[in-house]
């Protein structure tokens, strides 16, 4: 059984990763900051007993099942609510709320790309982004744990529930597939 000391270690060693993750996949910080602390309060409170060697594959799929949670969530709320309230109003300060004001970005003179250069960055980060979308689940979900979360074969597996071999598998289609349409899109290394 794991020590508090284990615990804490593990859930320290994992927490940027986790963090790192979530944010790719949810595109909002504090979100992911939320789903990263329900996971670890959901291992501490209901796993804590649980070996040390178990507590990786353990939290990998509780991490993965508070971002599905997350993505339910967001689309009954979607469904509910229009995006665009969130827009109409006064802003936290009392003052009428202006969309372009609030996402001119920051006020530091240090930045030197042009915006042009801002935008081209973005327009590739978005069609890498799309295109690992476009994976398949299974490849996707072992392509950002091998290259993303930066964890090994062994980790991978135990988190996905399959053989190493299956991992490797899946890392290499989403690889060649990847790879085919980043240079299809003018994109490459």
């Amino acid at each position: 059984m794991a020590t508090e000391q284990e615990l804490s270690d593990f859930l320290k060693s994992v927490e940027k990763r986790a963090f790192k993750r979530s944010v790719y996949h949810v595109r909002n910080e504090e979100a992911a900051l939320d789903i990263v602390q329900d996971s670890m309060l959901k291992l501490a409170e209901h796993y804590g007993d649980k070996p040390a060697g178990e507590l990786p594959m353990l939290f990998q799929r509780i991490l993965s099942n508070c971002t599905l949670d997350w993505f339910r969530r967001q689309k009954t709320r979607n469904a509910l609510f229009s995006s665009m309230s969130d827009f109409e109003g006064l802003g936290e300060d009392g003052t009428d709320f202006d969309l372009l004001e609030a996402y001119s970005g920051t006020e530091d003179g240090d930045k030197a790309e042009s915006a042009e250069d801002l935008t081209r960055r973005a327009q590739i980060f978005q069609g890498i982004e799309e295109e690992i979308a476009e994976l398949p689940p299974r490849q996707r979900e072992a392509f950002l744990m091998r290259y993303w979360e930066e964890m090994d074969v062994a980790e991978t597996a135990a988190a996905m529930g399959c053989s190493e071999g299956s991992v490797k598998t899946h890392c290499f289609r989403a690889i060649q597939t990847l790879s085919k349409a980043l240079k299809a899109k003018g994109i490459e290394p």
